[in-house]
């Protein structure tokens, strides 16, 4: 079930490039998360109590408002195969963060997944013509560290309130950081949509956030968070099936061999060596009372 959220928001590039305005990426971000989370909130009835109001704002900045701005600049000032291959870290970082802040296990087997995953990710979708760009290169790298962030503490600030009315909070809070970055950035929202792009953008709010938000931080409580921020390769190789199925857009040798790396790191991410069960003490023939022991 949380794999569903990753695979998601693989669809976002070809939901963007079909279906929305272009040049409005913050717009498409604030219509993600705003809409979305106070949806949420209005069907749940909750509101943050206590703590749980700073928690939320921090949460929902690290998760969605921080992560989706510092997205939006690498998106532009990088090509999408530099950003994707550095967003690939995110799940040896969400391993070191876990093993300090949860007190989890940092295995060898999760440092080789993790590194086979950047790799499997870098076939994929980087082109040998990539420029880099420093200001665009930190953004992405910020991104990564930022949202490995959000996951870990998403699992040690575990709330009492139904997991809807918590992904609700931090869609509002994270949509209310974006919204003025919006505004500066892109000025006022088109006069005119389409029924296009008004699609888009429902299907971007219901099911590629409040959905798939759900799903994801479901995982979140569920997993370990670096199970769950595996899941996240799905992302990109989604997004490439989808442009050779759906765009016409052909696939090299390279990108197959990348994919299958990809899901290799994920298998082997997700699948842990169990020791073996002790074998239960047999239990005596006769029972010895108490005061004859």
């Amino acid at each position: 079930m949380t794999a569903l959220a990753p695979a998601i928001w693989g669809t976002t590039y070809l939901v963007t490039t079909e279906l929305l305005p272009p040049g409005r990426p913050l717009l498409a971000a604030v219509v993600r998360a705003l809409p979305a989370g106070l949806l949420l909130v209005a069907l749940t009835r909750r509101l943050p109590k206590g703590v749980w109001w700073w928690r939320a704002l921090v949460l929902g900045a690290l998760n969605i408002g921080v992560f989706f701005a510092l997205l939006f600049v690498g998106a532009y000032r990088l090509p999408g195969g530099v950003a994707a291959t550095i967003g690939a870290v995110q799940p040896l970082l969400v391993a070191g963060l876990s093993a300090g802040l949860l007190g989890e296990r940092f295995s060898a087997r999760t440092a080789i997944a993790a590194v086979a995953g950047v790799a499997g990710v870098s076939l994929l979708v980087l082109r040998a013509d990539a420029r880099l760009d420093a200001i665009g290169v930190a953004a992405a790298a910020g991104g990564a560290v930022v949202m490995a962030t959000g996951v870990v503490l998403s699992k040690r600030w575990t709330s009492p309130a139904p997991l809807l009315a918590t992904t609700g909070w931090q869609l509002v809070a994270g949509g209310l950081l974006l919204l003025p970055v919006a505004l500066l950035v892109e000025g006022p929202p088109p006069a005119t949509l389409t029924s296009a792009n008004l699609t888009g953008y429902a299907y971007l709010a219901i099911i590629g956030s409040a959905i798939a938000y759900a799903l994801w931080f479901r995982g979140i409580r569920a997993l370990s968070p670096t199970h769950v921020t595996f899941l996240g390769l799905l992302s990109p190789l989604v997004a490439t099936t989808l442009g050779w199925l759906a765009l016409g857009q052909s696939l090299s040798v390279a990108q197959i061999v990348g994919g299958l790396v990809v899901v290799a790191a994920l298998i082997t991410a997700q699948t842990q060596r169990r020791r073996p069960a002790k074998r239960p003490r047999p239990l005596p023939d006769r029972l010895i009372p108490a005061d004859q022991c």
